[in-house]
């Protein structure tokens, strides 16, 4: 028998096969971003909410894969997905490897989120209840999490519905892309220009926004993006 639980974790396996978070993939089927969050999943009234036939047949032609694709994901299987890959998905890296990489789920948030409390530690780790999750290939930081990006302050680099897997324990060089949580709150997507005992530089992604100094002593935490869908 089909489940509820069934179809939600194919559909959170098929977006991961191509970087996406369940937002990204509703959006890349034209649907409303919150289509397929977890709080859409079950109704006010506490019955499961299963995904309509529409909305799995534009998922199906956005990603390019077949019903046969998708139905051998229900049993969490990923392999069927990569034959039938769209060609500059070849180009990836998913298609040309002998087998699928190992996935795994970790937190997940939007950066708007990520100023609010209760969702870091004192060093930048993710805590607390208030996660989503996505599920994503292996990465060898256990604490990693992804950041979903809205709005265009990170242009043209990152786009809005992007995702950017940051490594909390990943060593920092300058020229790296970090998230940057300031002691006031704010969380910023920055390029790392220097940092010394005293002072943090850092150069804006979007060329207009000004770049910025701080003193150190005004930053909570600095993690290294290690990832992000393009």
């Amino acid at each position: 028998m089909l489940t509820h639980g069934q179809v939600w974790g194919a559909l959170d396996r098929l977006a991961a096969r191509y970087g996406l978070s369940a937002s990204g993939l509703a959006k890349k089927a034209g649907l409303d971003a919150t289509s397929f969050n977890k709080s859409k999943r079950i109704t006010p009234d506490g019955r499961p909410r299963w995904p309509s036939t529409e909305s799995l047949a534009k998922v199906l032609q956005a990603t390019g894969a077949s019903v046969e694709d998708f139905t051998g994901l229900l049993d969490g299987s990923a392999d069927g997905v990569r034959a039938h890959l769209p060609r500059e998905e070849f180009q990836s890296g998913f298609a040309e490897d002998p087998a699928p990489p190992p996935v795994r789920a970790i937190p997940h948030i939007g950066l708007a989120q990520a100023g609010k409390g209760g969702y870091f530690d004192d060093a930048g780790f993710p805590v607390g209840g208030g996660w989503d999750e996505i599920l994503f290939p292996a990465v060898e930081d256990e604490h990693a999490y992804a950041l979903e990006i809205s709005g265009d302050s990170m242009m043209p680099l990152y786009r809005e519905g992007d995702i950017v897997i940051v490594s909390p324990a990943a060593s920092l060089r300058r020229g790296d892309r970090v998230v940057v949580k300031t002691r006031e709150g704010e969380v910023l997507a920055k390029e790392l220009v220097r940092r010394t005992a005293k002072t943090l530089e850092l150069r804006s992604l979007n060329p207009a926004h000004e770049d910025l100094q701080f003193p150190l002593t005004d930053i909570a935490w600095i993690a290294r993006i290690v990832w992000a869908t393009q």
